[in-house]
């Protein structure tokens, strides 16, 4: 056998080019183990820097004039977090990681992961008690609108299942406008049990049901409540509709036979914000 053609060297040694800047390892881990997370655009860094999220450094195009830009560098510089000024290639190569990366605006940020709690750790902050739940949301961008949402609301925070469902990727982040970073995700190895202690915690666990014979101007959201929205097409699991205290339905005119999962719940967790700080 004829040996092959020597193979090109490489200053680094043969090994692949890292495409974070400084030749970083892509997918070091975050202290608990969970890779890094990559926020993408204006709205999720600047909102990330308010929330004091954890990040390792933010990677800046230093060709593109922004005033946008000049904002979020003096935001991190005060938040005591490194900014490097990168040719556009490195943020490219950066943004190829991740889909979530593509429209990066000339700015990204490297997190570490995001906190997840437990339902109880989450039920011993809750001041506007008000949680959602979510019974099976599998698609990011459905996800990223609706955590924008409960930060518009001001829920407590958001109870997802561990499988089944979509998970916190920088889709979710892009798409909730930096929203994810304020509010406080728990996740549930099995929902109808964490269901169970929020009722054994003395809250109301009420879901959106087209079929339901009440509505949502008709309930009752002042007591601590928690909301549960099912899943695309498929709705509330029928386990979870049986662990639900009610079971409240949209009205809708004739014509539309259902709303987008975000847009259902954004409706419905607004209405319990009305009813609580009515006028």
């Amino acid at each position: 056998m004829k040996p092959g053609p020597p193979r090109a060297s490489s200053p680094n040694g043969g090994r692949p080019r890292s495409p974070l800047p400084g030749g970083e390892r892509p997918h070091s881990p975050s202290p608990g183990g969970a890779p890094p997370r990559l926020l993408a655009g204006v709205h999720a860094v600047r909102e990330a820097l308010r929330a004091a999220t954890p990040l390792r450094y933010i990677a800046v195009n230093r060709a593109r004039r922004d005033p946008r830009l000049a904002e979020v560098i003096t935001l991190a510089r005060a938040a005591g977090v490194a900014v490097r000024l990168e040719p556009p290639a490195a943020l490219d190569r950066m943004a190829q990681m991740s889909a979530g990366a593509a429209h990066h605006q000339g700015v990204i940020a490297v997190a570490e992961a995001k906190p997840v709690l437990t339902i109880e750790a989450l039920l011993a902050a809750t001041p506007q008690k008000l949680l959602l739940a979510l019974d099976g949301i599998e698609d990011p961008h459905n996800l990223g609108a609706i955590v924008r949402a409960a930060c518009g609301a001001g829920a407590d925070g958001v109870v997802l299942p561990s499988r089944r469902a979509a998970g916190l990727t920088e889709t979710v982040d892009r798409v909730s406008a930096g929203a994810l970073e304020h509010v406080r995700v728990a996740r549930a190895g099995n929902l109808v049990q964490a269901l169970e202690t929020c009722r054994d915690a003395g809250w109301w666990v009420v879901g959106l049901d087209a079929a339901a014979p009440a509505s949502i101007w008709q309930h009752d959201f002042r007591p601590p409540t928690v909301l549960v929205v099912g899943g695309e097409g498929r709705g509330l699991h029928a386990l979870t509709r049986k662990r639900c205290d009610a079971l409240v339905a949209i009205p809708l005119a004739p014509g539309v036979a259902s709303l987008n999962a975000a847009v259902a719940c954004g409706i419905a967790l607004f209405e319990a914000v009305r009813q609580r700080h009515p006028g």
